[in-house]
């Protein structure tokens, strides 16, 4: 069993914000932390918010503490999705964008007047900046982009999801559980949201812990 680590205070006590638009300050820490097969489902706010944290920490190669730190002084999942991808792309610091979105309140105020080649960005994602989509529908076209390309779900599988209404998170954990177990993602979601199976006794059953995720997602991404 996983103990539960209180640490958001002392994290935003730490964490300087940026003085022109400092976002709200939120905490992201969650008391249940560990599977126990009595509440199948009690932790699963935790595996779902750390799993997207361990594949963005992979895909991107930052440390997750980076991101958790950066959610818990309020910046959402979906601006750091976009902020991180247009610095891969722009040579810009991921906290100079997101200063800089702070600013001028749109993703396509802050990255169209940058001039950057579309095939920088990738031609999708450059196309939905310039058209003013929102942070959600940005992040969103994101992971998709980046599950398909590294193979951890069909783009066929995954529409069928969104059309089912899973989200970033949950699309990402049901692609790990679906690698480690063989089991198809679509199946493992119509589970979960039936109400058969939890996101944690699936986890528990392909003997992925919460610690191991990073790892398995740099594996998965080689």
């Amino acid at each position: 069993m996983y103990r539960p680590i209180f640490y958001c205070l002392s994290i935003l006590l730490l964490l300087p914000l940026p003085s022109q638009a400092a976002p709200a300050i939120t905490c992201h820490c969650f008391r249940d932390r560990a599977y126990d097969a009595s509440r199948p489902a009690l932790a699963d706010p935790y595996f779902l918010a750390t799993t997207q944290n361990s594949f963005f920490a992979a895909l991107f190669n930052v440390d997750k503490k980076t991101i958790m730190m950066k959610k818990q002084s309020g910046y959402s999942a979906d601006d750091l999705w976009v902020a991180y991808r247009v610095a891969s792309g722009s040579g810009l610091t991921a906290e100079a964008l997101l200063a800089a979105l702070g600013k001028k309140g749109s993703w396509k105020e802050v990255v169209v007047p940058m001039g950057l080649p579309a095939k920088s960005l990738g031609e999708r994602f450059a196309a939905e900046i310039a058209a003013g989509a929102s942070s959600a529908r940005l992040a969103t076209g994101i992971v998709d982009d980046e599950l398909v390309r590294h193979r951890l779900l069909g783009a066929q599988e995954l529409a069928v999801l969104r059309k089912e209404w899973a989200s970033n998170q949950e699309v990402i954990l049901a692609a790990l559980i679906a690698s480690k177990s063989g089991r198809p993602a679509i199946g493992i979601y119509r589970d979960v949201k039936k109400g058969s199976k939890s996101w944690g006794a699936f986890l528990d059953r392909a003997k992925v812990q919460p610690s191991g995720m990073p790892s398995e997602f740099a594996a998965l991404l080689k």
